[in-house]
């Protein structure tokens, strides 16, 4: 169980890539992370026991968020443990190939929006949520896309929109959204994972976030 005076922040597909970094990021005597997994629990445990090595508190959670019971199961576990929500951050994922566009859109689009909701029921007046996507996909279809990741692109970029649809409902609840883009990365030890994750935890946390974040280099942000 959490200190009671935590701040409760789940961060999804957290066992792993840059989900996991963030997760590490968020580390610190005020904060308790919900680790969430899909499959791999040595993993997510491995992350747990990392924060908590760091000085932070940290505990795990398994579900599947493409599932609407799944999503709706984990949010249920947040507010019986819990009771609240303090930030969420939807960490999309890039390691999807795109060669079944329907189940990353499942999982990129309409999981995104349907946490999203869930998770406004739990938060308090200053709540955060961090949408965290690609350049590839933030700029989709104007820019192009590696080849077999535009059903990532896509996806991503459906879930970017369908939380911006829901700005007007998030601000009456005194929600903020941020949306942190870098370059398509996966994997925790790739060049730049680090400062992704500072920003998407800086935008998570900082006073006056602002509404979309351009993490790592700027190469793709250049006009053609």
């Amino acid at each position: 169980m959490a200190d009671g005076s935590a701040r409760i922040v789940l961060v999804t597909g957290a066992s792993r890539g840059v989900g996991a970094e963030v997760a590490r990021h968020f580390a610190g005597p005020d904060t308790h992370v919900v680790v969430h997994y899909r499959d791999n629990v040595a993993r997510a445990n491995d992350v747990a026991e990392a924060i908590r090595t760091a000085g932070g508190q940290a505990s795990t959670l398994a579900a599947d968020i493409s599932d609407e019971a799944g999503a709706a199961a984990m949010m249920g576990s947040v507010a019986a443990r819990f009771g609240r929500l303090d930030a969420l951050v939807l960490n999309a994922s890039g390691a999807l190939t795109g060669s079944d566009p329907h189940a990353a859109m499942r999982l990129n689009g309409d999981a995104q929006r349907r946490l999203a909701q869930m998770a406004v029921t739990l938060m308090p007046v200053g709540g955060r949520i961090v949408f965290v996507t690609s350049h590839q996909a933030h700029f989709f279809p104007h820019k192009a896309v590696p080849k077999g990741l535009v059903g990532v692109a896509a996806s991503q970029r459906a879930g970017e929109t369908a939380l911006y649809r829901m700005r007007s409902m998030l601000a009456r609840a005194g929600v903020h959204l941020t949306v942190v883009s870098a370059d398509m990365i996966d994997g925790g030890h790739l060049p730049g994972v680090g400062a992704f994750a500072a920003a998407i935890v800086g935008a998570a946390s900082a006073p006056n976030a602002p509404s979309i974040v351009y993490a790592g280099t700027a190469d793709f942000l250049q006009t053609a």
